[in-house]
């Protein structure tokens, strides 16, 4: 694997770039306080500004590591900053790296999340030279499983009642995964 780390990705309609600490306030805006969202994340909502700062400053001094893959999703016509997208975990025996997002509820059903993940799984294979790509949801949050579908990601399989959300209901985690060799012959 090439450990090249975040490099700017363009697609037709969204910009996925470096995180910058400045983009703290439109991500708690947007994402990072809202209940709604974090409801299917392995995280809790942000309970202020500071602690989105925080993160965003961590994430931003994170870049001078190679192993380092995090983007924030903008919208090149507006500017407008939804999400972010990351691999969360990299295997590097395995050459295997595992993505995790997040976006704000305001543009959920428009085909962005798709959209970046498709950037950052070609990024993952043509660059990094992964073998293979694999991503995770709560089954509380099938939308997310229809997401990795449309990337063309297969369904592993289930590792059952292995999360509990914010709201302390018990889910599944959904597990799923392209191959190289199943993305070439796509």
């Amino acid at each position: 694997m090439n450990l090249v780390g975040t490099k700017e990705l363009e697609t037709e309609r969204l910009l996925l770039r470096k995180i910058k600490v400045d983009d703290y306030l439109d991500a708690y805006n947007n994402w990072c306080s809202n209940p709604n969202v974090s409801l299917y994340l392995p995280w809790n909502t942000h309970k202020d500004m500071e602690e989105t700062h925080d993160l965003f400053k961590m994430w931003e001094e994170d870049y001078i590591k190679n192993d380092v893959f995090r983007w924030i999703v903008e919208v090149k016509d507006t500017k407008t900053v939804i999400g972010t997208i990351d691999v969360v975990n990299v295997d590097l025996d395995a050459e295997v790296c595992e993505v995790g997002y997040c976006y704000s509820q305001e543009y959920w059903h428009k085909g962005y999340a798709s959209e970046a993940l498709s950037a950052v799984i070609d990024y993952l294979f043509s660059v990094v030279d992964c073998y293979l790509v694999c991503a995770k949801h709560y089954s509380l949050n099938p939308n997310s499983g229809l997401v990795m579908m449309k990337c063309g990601m297969k369904k592993d399989g289930v590792l059952r009642d292995r999360v509990v959300d914010s709201l302390g209901n018990r889910s599944d985690l959904v597990c799923y995964s392209i191959t190289k060799h199943e993305y070439l012959k796509r």
